[in-house]
C-alpha cells in the first residue's frame, strides 16, 4: 500500500508541475504559431516601454526552439556584425552582452537578457540587426534612399517620423531622419536573408514600425520569402493596423506617459 502510495503522490506532483508549464501565453502563441508557420521569417514588432511584449518574444523563441524551428533571433537592439554564434549555449549574460556589444543606455539589458538568454540557451544565434552607428551620417545623406518606397508610402513614412519626434524636427530634417529609418530597416532585412536556415524561422523583435508590411523591413525583403508580420500594440487594438500585420497581438494598456514631454528635455539638452 505505501510504495503504491508514494508512487500516485509522485506522479500527481509531476503531473501538476507539467501543466505549470505550460502557460496562457503559452498555450497562444503555440495556438498561433500554428497559423503562422511554415515561414522563413516571423517579424515580431513590438512598443518599446511595454514589458508585456518583452514576456510575448520570450515566448516565441522557447516555442519555435522547442519544435527545434528557431533559425536565429535577430534584434534592433543591437548592431549588425555582432552576433552570439561563437558562444556555447551555457555562455553566461556578461559574455553575451560583450559578443553583441549592448549598449545599455539605449535598450536596458534587464528588459531584454530573458529574450536574449533564451535563445542563447536553444543553440540559436543571437544577431545584431541595427544599423551601425558608424554609418549614421552616411545614411542621412544617402538620397538613393528617397525612391525606395513608392510615394504614398514614403510619405506615410514621413509623417510617422514628424509625430513620432513630436513636431520637434526642423522640416529639413525630416528625410534625413526618413533615410536612416529606410536604412535601419535594410539593415535588419539583410540580416534576416543572412540568418535563414532551409526548414527553420528567423524570429525578427524591432520596434513596432519596422515591421510594417508597406513602409517597414518586409518592403526590403525578396517577395517570394515567407514572412509572417505580428506587432504587438498596447491597449484597444487600432483598426488601422490591422492591414499592417498577419497578427494584431494587444496587450493591457499602460499607464499615460508624456513622452513628447520627455523628448522636449532631450532636445533642449
Amino acid at each position: 500500500m505505501w510504495p503504491t502510495l508514494v508512487t500516485a503522490l509522485m506522479t500527481a506532483v509531476l503531473t501538476a508541475l507539467l501543466a505549470g508549464c505550460a502557460t496562457p501565453l503559452h498555450d497562444r502563441v503555440e495556438q498561433q504559431l500554428a497559423l503562422l508557420l511554415p515561414a522563413d521569417a516571423i517579424l515580431l514588432g513590438e512598443q518599446h516601454d511595454a514589458d508585456a511584449h518583452r514576456e510575448l518574444q520570450a515566448a516565441f523563441v522557447r516555442s519555435l526552439a522547442a519544435r527545434d524551428q528557431l533559425a536565429a533571433l535577430v534584434l534592433e537592439m543591437a548592431e549588425r556584425g555582432r552576433s552570439t554564434a561563437g558562444l556555447a549555449r551555457d555562455a553566461s549574460p556578461a559574455q553575451v552582452r560583450t559578443a553583441l556589444r549592448w549598449s545599455d543606455s539605449g535598450w536596458p539589458w534587464a528588459r531584454y537578457a530573458p529574450v536574449v538568454m533564451a535563445a542563447v540557451r536553444s543553440g540559436a544565434p543571437v544577431l545584431g540587426g541595427n544599423l551601425p552607428r558608424a554609418a549614421l551620417r552616411q545614411s542621412m545623406d544617402a538620397t538613393g534612399l528617397d525612391q525606395h518606397l513608392p510615394p504614398q508610402a514614403l510619405a506615410r513614412q514621413r509623417e510617422a517620423i514628424r509625430t513620432g519626434h513630436c513636431d520637434l524636427l526642423p522640416t529639413g530634417r525630416l528625410m534625413p531622419m526618413v533615410r536612416v529609418q529606410l536604412a535601419r530597416d535594410a539593415n535588419m532585412a539583410e540580416a534576416i536573408l543572412q540568418a535563414r536556415v532551409p526548414g527553420k524561422t528567423v524570429l525578427l523583435v524591432a520596434g513596432g514600425g519596422h515591421v510594417l508590411r508597406d513602409i517597414g523591413i518586409p518592403t526590403h525583403l525578396p517577395p517570394d520569402l515567407r514572412v509572417r508580420t505580428v506587432l504587438a500594440v498596447t491597449g484597444a487594438r487600432p483598426q488601422d493596423t490591422r492591414a499592417e500585420a498577419d497578427l494584431v497581438w494587444p496587450t493591457a494598456a499602460l499607464a499615460p506617459r508624456d513622452h513628447c514631454a520627455e523628448l522636449r528635455k532631450q532636445f533642449a539638452r
